[in-house]
């Protein structure tokens, strides 16, 4: 199963990185090409309703493994534990109507809609960014649908048995977590390769094919929505610029265009995979507790050594779990940082930013942006305090010269 958001959506196959339909021939998919590119309120909870009867119903009876590819890390562990919450009564396998009341809330100001969610559920809006209007939007949505705070829900989902810091117990108790990571060189070079990969494969006459058919007129309307839906994928707002003006501008410019978006999509294909890992490190690998699965690290820095690092010892590691038996290999373990606080708030006064979370302070105070804007402010204090010399200097001669004050 592919716990891609972007590969559930018709189109688009080159720039979502879909399996080949050679690929699909020698082992069964699921999970691709079933949402139409139009939809735009697909939700984690329809992926989850979905891909649960497919596992049970399905692969089980089949007695076959299911294989869940990452992929959205939030996918996959809406299959892995109890942690959703339907706000409907009616469970259904389609995506819900244009009027989700969620998407009703997210056209609110941030602010607003974090003020009233601290009306009705303060635990969970100190947890939640006042600008992530979606997480926002979403507890807003939680409680209005079922009358109970979001975060009183998430506590009595962990409180169950066999529950934990993630949510509720494990839906499939014998799990395993099999995590491919590479030197992050190594890992660079091949994701800037990939991309050059799928520009050679065509992703030129697929992005403009699909902004025909499916964003111009939206454009024309100026109703483009980059944050909801196929449209939010990785690759396709990066060539906004260039799909827009290809034929209005000269060749030179489109050109230059054209190269602007392929840049982009390298630096936020590497930004995206970094997450990713980030996401593992934080999420499996720091949260201790019996509903946690095992993590087990497979290197692929070197592609010339995949069957040794990570063909065998992945098998090796299946197989054991099917005969019930402990794997040759030994779990990832990290020690979670007892005296980080998550939550803690503070106000980056430079950069008009409220950052929430220890880690997250030490790496903006580290980045790029706050190092920018505090060398700026220094520039700006050394220049008032040398003009506040020469005035003082300017003073003190005159008092000498008339005597009246001293120095």
């Amino acid at each position: 199963l592919s716990s891609s958001l972007p590969q559930v959506y018709k189109g688009l196959d080159i720039i979502t990185n879909k399996v080949s339909p050679q690929e699909q021939r020698l082992c069964r998919h699921h999970m691709i090409s079933f949402v139409d590119p139009l939809v735009s309120n697909y939700t984690v909870v329809d992926f989850r309703d979905k891909a649960v009867p497919l596992i049970s119903f399905q692969i089980f009876a089949r007695d076959k493994i299911p294989i869940v590819v990452g992929g959205t890390n939030y996918y996959i562990e809406s299959l892995l534990w109890k942690g959703l919450i339907n706000t409907k009564e009616k469970p259904s396998t389609a995506p819900r109507p244009a009027s989700d009341r969620k998407v009703e809330l997210e056209q609110l100001d941030s602010a607003e809609l974090h003020r009233r969610l601290s009306r009705v559920d303060p635990e969970m809006a100190a947890k939640l960014h006042p600008h992530d209007k979606r997480k926002v939007a979403r507890s807003l949505q939680v409680f209005e649908e079922t009358g109970i705070p979001h975060s009183e829900i998430l506590h009595r989902q962990q409180e169950e048995e066999g529950g934990g810091p993630l949510g509720g117990p494990l839906k499939y108790p014998h799990s395993c977590i099999l995590w491919l990571h590479a030197d992050q060189a190594a890992l660079d070079a091949r994701l800037e390769q990939r991309v050059d990969a799928m520009v050679a494969a065509g992703l030129l006459e697929e992005l403009r094919d699909f902004h025909r058919r499916y964003n111009q007129q939206k454009v024309a309307e100026n109703r483009q929505d980059y944050q909801h839906g196929i449209f939010q994928s990785i690759g396709f707002k990066e060539f906004h610029e260039y799909l827009i003006s290809e034929g209005n501008c000269s060749p030179e410019t489109s050109a230059l265009l054209l190269e602007k978006g392929i840049q982009a999509l390298k630096q936020v294909t590497k930004r995206y995979a970094r997450r990713q890992n980030k996401w593992v490190r934080n999420r499996f690998l720091k949260r201790p507790g019996p509903n946690v699965p095992p993590v087990y690290g497979l290197e692929v820095s070197d592609l010339q050594r995949w069957e040794e690092d990570v063909l065998k010892p992945a098998l090796e590691i299946v197989e054991s779990f099917i005969q019930g038996r402990e794997p040759p290999a030994e779990p990832l373990r990290m020690e979670p940082d007892e005296k980080e606080n998550k939550r803690s708030h503070r106000v980056c006064e430079l950069c008009d930013r409220l950052i929430l979370g220890d880690r997250e302070w030490a790496a903006h105070t580290r980045s790029k942006s706050h190092l920018h804007h505090l060398k700026k402010r220094r520039k700006l204090e050394a220049s008032g305090r040398a003009e506040g010399a020469v005035g003082d200097s300017g003073d003190a001669e005159t008092s000498d010269e008339d005597g009246s004050l001293p120095l």
